[in-house]
């Protein structure tokens, strides 16, 4: 029957959810009995009713995470009821660099501000915001555990050496082939898996592009690769709202863009030379750049990396026009030179779908985030690596 042929004064019963014992014997066509109101009741109603609650919240801070500029963060629980737990970070911003409480303050309003934007951003590839906390004045950020580990970390050829030694040489065949490889000083990803990492971060800057946000820190320690094989951006401690820079920015220089070590504006085109940089590092499987440079050797090399690109390479990168192009665009020393935002750098013609989609066409391509899956599992299988 058509929706037209139905009386005017029809309606369709909402759908309820109920409870019922699939043991007990009932006939249906009894009529159902009112629920008896226990004890309870009266006190739901009246949460319901006020539509305010307040409780106070525990948290262990159980194990350091890691140590920057900025503070420490820990890895906490936090406890409900009837036994809930759940796994969080904890970041606690240390007010030792600020010459004064109230400048410890303002620069905390504005991080605050910042994190409530990213918070409700939501985007699968970039950190999670849960709260900011004000705990005697010093402030605190709580946000998602990530059940993975930082390129930083993962980037080892000890560790690999000991994937290399625990699985069967069919399987080590299969990884050097698809996902990783020993480099000249750390390991070196294949060209699909260090593109696949790099299009989730792209996704993720889009997203915070998008929002009016800078993050100012991209690096391979505040890259987590989740052991789902997924990347994700973490730490927006320096990231700062494009409308309102502020006047002292962090960063970390080997992996900042040429015109922020230059005291010059920080834009979403920072982003991504220092996200370049990392895919760089990442298909070469060396630093883009030496270790213990000068302030001035290392904004020379900066300017010099896209000419350079063909000497840092390896083979099977510098055969690739598309791959290399990208590349060019992403370090180019001038930003009006690189990809306009991270969108773009995703999806224009010469951009990073393109080189996955040429992948596809030659019968290259893989489940990335699959293989990346499989080779976290493995290490953690050949290693005892430390809980993240």
């Amino acid at each position: 029957m058509s929706s037209s042929d139905k009386s005017g004064d029809q309606r369709e019963t909402p759908l309820e959810t109920v409870l019922f014992n699939p043991n007990a014997t009932q006939n249906l066509a009894e009529t159902v009995q009112p629920v008896v109101r226990n004890s309870l009741v009266a006190r739901y109603e009246q949460i319901v009713c006020h539509r305010r609650l307040s409780w106070t919240v525990h948290h262990g801070l159980t194990k350091r995470l890691g140590q920057g500029g900025q503070g420490i963060v820990y890895l906490s629980e936090r406890r409900g009821a009837d036994g809930f737990t759940l796994p969080l970070a904890v970041k606690i911003f240390s007010p030792e660099r600020y010459d004064t409480a109230s400048a410890y303050e303002h620069s905390m309003l504005r991080v605050a501000r910042v994190a409530a934007a990213v918070a409700q951003i939501q985007q699968d590839n970039l950190l999670d915001v849960h709260d900011f906390v004000d705990r005697n004045r010093i402030r605190l950020m709580v946000m998602e555990w990530i059940d993975g580990y930082d390129l930083s970390y993962l980037l080892s050829n000890d560790l690999l050496r000991r994937v290399e030694t625990n699985v069967s040489q069919s399987r080590w065949g299969d990884l050097n082939r698809v996902v990783v490889n020993f480099g000249p000083v750390h390991p070196r990803l294949k060209p699909g898996v260090a593109v696949a990492v790099l299009r989730d971060c792209l996704a993720a800057l889009a997203a915070l592009h998008r929002g009016g946000i800078v993050h100012g820190d991209i690096k391979p320690s505040n890259i987590m690769l989740k052991r789902t094989g997924d990347a994700k951006i973490i730490d927006i401690g320096s990231a700062f709202e494009i409308a309102d820079p502020p006047p002292l920015r962090a960063c970390t220089p080997r992996y900042a863009a040429p015109e922020v070590l230059d005291g010059g504006l920080s834009t979403p085109r920072s982003d991504l030379a220092s996200l370049g940089y990392l895919l760089v590092e990442m298909l070469s499987g060396r630093p883009a750049f030496a270790p213990n440079s000068t302030y001035q050797e290392l904004l020379e090399a900066k300017h010099q990396l896209a000419n350079r690109l063909h000497l840092l390479l390896p083979n099977d990168v510098t055969c690739n026009e598309l791959l290399m192009n990208f590349c060019r665009r992403l370090v180019a020393a001038d930003p009006m030179r690189r990809f306009p935002d991270a969108e773009a750098a995703e999806l224009v013609q010469d951009g990073a779908a393109a080189f996955h989609r040429q992948l596809a066409r030659g019968d290259l391509a893989s489940e990335y985030d699959n293989e990346i899956r499989l080779w976290l599992d493995e290490m953690a299988d050949a290693v005892e690596l430390p809980e993240p």
